[in-house]
């Protein structure tokens, strides 16, 4: 007997999925365990074995196609079987189809657009939905758009920049096309599953669509108000032009984040005569938007009209729209600062041996360790042996985590990122610090996934690098403690009755009250504390 294969859920917050390929046709053989297609999810492009033997009968949408979880994806059995009783059944269109014979008679004809989206918008292949690019995400900001109305996409190629709660991300197509229409322009924000745009073949009723879509709204609207805004934009442009001759701000080596890079490339922008407002004047996307042609760098022109709005004693400021990440920096951290009652315990750290140690790993080492390495070692053991400390607040119980996942806090332009180390106390400190530098390059070219930032139990955020003795800490949900980590600074200490100088790391470990108490919080940091002065008894 024919069996039925629905679209799983593999995620846990998938709603749909994209057939990214399949590996089967109709007519070939399958085993159990073999390679049926890849399916994209709203974190990653998945593989999706068979869990039976047959004949591949029947799919439910051709490769590139948009299917909802648990509708019809294949179906297996025996050569020749009909299947078409199982496919009518599972197939959405016998329900619908009733609506339409009495609508005519019963409900007004400007009713029916209204319940047009339920019923077609999941069977449009040309309909392009904004997708939820992170587990918190809830809309999107069109950062850049690679691809103009009009132009032909193929499968695979970018088509937009979109900047979400936690990173700006490449959206690339599913299908071949050309781009018929675009939900908003660059710059502006699009909610998750609302339109983002359409894909098909030239001639089609777009109009159509996207009132259906937008339940009657005017499809021009979308489109109508670009002229508009970019005229008076290059008119200010070509009005300043003629201010300054361009001058060469960098020479040589041109540091710059890949988006800037994309941008410039697109808008024709030489990264020569472009000021970085980056880290180490790295060129960032801001700069790239900002960035007039023919003038001089963004310094010089602040230094002249800064100097005399200080002789006049005007006011002067800027306001920076806040980013898609930096709102939900905002939001998730004054919920946990404010819903968990935090307490904070520090200690210091003899880091003597450690540094010993490091210098001594570091020697033939290929991949150096730093100590931010070690800290992360030496937490992970901890960790293991006081799971309270690797819990998580639930409401109506508490999780207690018996794998070990740490996040390791990344400083990006934009805020901050929280990679995680996946299960840390199974991993060597060369292991580590592959993984630790990964993460970060990643964080910084903002190359990171969701399921890079997904399924910490435990946070580390070190500042010591930036020379912070000590600071505390908000805890990053749903983790119930966060490790605050200072920079290793030479003090006298007393040696043997002695006052010697010795290398002194201060901690401060943040936790909620509610599954956290002192006393557990102070046995996990002496736990810590006795692995970081004796380094050796974490190579066991």
């Amino acid at each position: 007997m024919a069996e039925v294969i629905l679209m799983p859920r593999l995620s846990d917050t998938m709603t749909e999925g994209v057939i990214a390929a399949w590996h089967k046709k109709v007519g070939d053989t399958v085993n159990k365990g073999d390679l049926l297609a890849e399916i994209e999810t709203d974190k990653a492009t998945m593989e999706l074995d068979s869990y039976q033997t047959g004949v591949l009968l029947h799919i439910g949408a051709p490769a590139g196609g948009k299917l909802q979880v648990n509708d019809l994806l294949a179906i297996l059995g025996k050569p020749g079987e009909d299947v078409s009783a199982l496919v009518a059944q599972h197939t959405p269109g016998t329900a619908p189809q009733a609506a339409p014979s009495t609508a005519p008679a019963s409900v007004p004809a400007a009713a029916q657009p209204a319940a047009a989206p339920s019923v077609d918008v999941s069977k449009m292949e040309e309909v392009v939905l904004m997708p939820r690019l992170s587990d918190t995400m809830t809309e999107g900001v069109i950062a850049a758009w690679h691809k103009n109305i009009g132009d032909t996409v193929k499968k695979g190629e970018i088509l937009a920049d979109i900047e979400t709660d936690k990173a700006t991300m490449e959206l690339e197509s599913y299908k071949d096309g050309t781009l018929l229409y675009q939900g908003a322009k660059a710059g502006e924000k699009i909610q998750v599953n609302d339109l983002l745009c359409i894909i098909g073949k030239e001639g089609l009723d777009v109009n159509g669509i996207v009132a259906a879509l937008k339940n009657g709204a005017p499809a021009a609207a979308g489109n109508a108000p670009a002229p508009a805004t970019t005229a008076p934009v290059a008119t200010q442009a070509n009005n300043t032009a003629p201010a300054a001759a361009p001058t060469v701000v960098n020479e040589g080596r041109i540091f710059a984040s890949p988006l800037a890079k994309k941008l410039a490339e697109e808008k024709g922008i030489d990264l020569r005569y472009v000021k970085g407002s980056g880290d180490n004047g790295r060129i960032i996307k801001a700069d790239i938007d900002n960035y007039v042609p023919g003038t001089a760098p963004a310094s010089a022109t602040s230094v002249s009209t800064v100097t005399p709005a200080a002789a006049s004693g005007q006011v002067r400021y800027e306001d920076v729209p806040v980013s898609q990440m930096r709102k939900t920096i905002a939001r998730r951290l004054s919920e946990s600062l404010f819903t968990a009652p935090h307490f904070y315990l520090t200690m210091s750290i003899d880091m003597d041996a450690a540094v010993a140690a490091r210098a001594k790993l570091n020697e033939n080492a290929k991949v150096k360790i730093s100590f931010n390495d070690l800290v992360v070692k030496a937490t992970a053991m901890a960790l293991k042996q006081h799971p309270k400390v690797n819990s998580s607040w639930m409401g109506d119980f508490i999780r207690y985590n018996q794998h070990v996942n740490i996040g390791v806090a990344v400083a990006v332009d934009e805020g901050l990122l929280v990679p995680v180390v996946r299960f840390a106390d199974t991993l060597s400190l060369s292991q580590i610090a592959t993984q630790v530098k990964e993460y970060a390059q990643k964080a910084k070219d903002k190359k990171l996934q969701p399921a890079d930032w997904e399924g910490s139990t435990f946070t580390i955020s070190n500042l010591g690098m930036f020379g912070i003795d000590q600071f505390t800490a908000i805890i990053n949900p749903p983790d119930s403690c966060i490790l605050a980590v200072g920079g290793i600074s030479q003090e006298p200490v007393v040696k043997n009755g002695q006052i010697v100088p010795g290398n002194v790391m201060k901690v401060t470990l943040s936790c909620d009250h509610r599954v956290v108490d002192g006393a557990t919080g102070a046995a996990f940091l002496q736990t810590l504390k006795s692995l970081l002065e004796e380094p050796l008894r974490m190579l066991i």
